[in-house]
């Protein structure tokens, strides 16, 4: 690091738990955050304030005026701008010596596979069980750590699957791909506007934490948050013996 990045990461370098070594390691880490959006906003702030080298923000939807409540990634000029631009443009403003990829589109199959290859971590700020399911998938089949997020109403949610850990459960193994489960979504039932700030703040926590080789991580953990009476819980997850991803993958 030059002088200029010794002053502007001092405030982590004084941190014993980070140091050089560790804002170094930040400073050279590759990270892919899908979705610009509620929680993708923090997530991609902090990473670039602490400095992570290179962040590919993936997203294929455009700012409209009823996601600037809670998405403090974008501005009211930014209205119809494609929000992986908008964001890129934000993010470069707040640290000019980070490399920024925007990826204005939605990318799934191999071409997601391919993404996930190329960095460091992975971070799921997307609104929807599909690409939750996709990004999971991949991640473990290529043993790339995952930090997962939701938020809708008042009600948040954070885990990490790292892969890289022997027995590690997978989003699937939580919230099993052939359920009945419920696709909520902020269009339809509303969200908090600081509560998405609040889970992707931790899940720019976790991504750090994961990349300076912090201890202490949610991994095997799900945090879930009631905003409405500001009481967390934390869930210990096990690998499922019937996942069919970690069964088809591990056999």
């Amino acid at each position: 690091m030059d002088d200029q990045q010794l002053l502007r990461y001092s405030r982590h370098i004084l941190l014993p738990e980070i140091g050089i070594n560790g804002q170094e390691r930040i400073c050279k880490a590759r990270v892919l955050v899908i979705g610009a959006g509620g929680l993708g906003s923090p997530v991609a702030m902090y990473l670039a304030a602490s400095g992570v080298g290179h962040i590919t923000l993936c997203d294929h939807d455009k700012v409209d005026l009823t996601n600037l409540q809670r998405q403090i990634l974008h501005s009211t000029s930014r209205a119809g701008f494609n929000k992986a631009e908008s964001g890129a443009l934000t993010l470069a403003d707040i640290n000019p010596h980070i490399t920024l990829q925007p990826v204005p589109l939605r990318i799934a199959d191999k071409e997601l596979e391919l993404e996930v290859t190329r960095h460091d971590v992975i971070v799921d700020c997307s609104d929807n069980f599909a690409t939750r399911y996709a990004l999971n998938k991949a991640c473990r089949l290529h043993n790339v750590p995952l930090v997962s997020g939701a938020a809708i109403r008042f009600s948040g949610q954070v885990s990490v699957f790292d892969f890289r850990q022997p027995k590690a459960p997978c989003y699937n193994c939580l919230y099993p791909e052939d359920s009945e489960t419920d696709e909520e979504r902020c269009a339809t039932m509303g969200v908090f506007a600081p509560l998405v700030g609040i889970i992707g703040s931790i899940q720019a926590c976790e991504t750090l934490k994961l990349l300076a080789q912090i201890p202490g991580t949610l991994h095997s953990r799900l945090l879930l948050l009631d905003a409405k009476v500001m009481e967390p819980r934390v869930i210990r997850l096990h690998q499922d013996p019937s996942c069919k991803v970690c069964s088809r993958l591990s056999a």
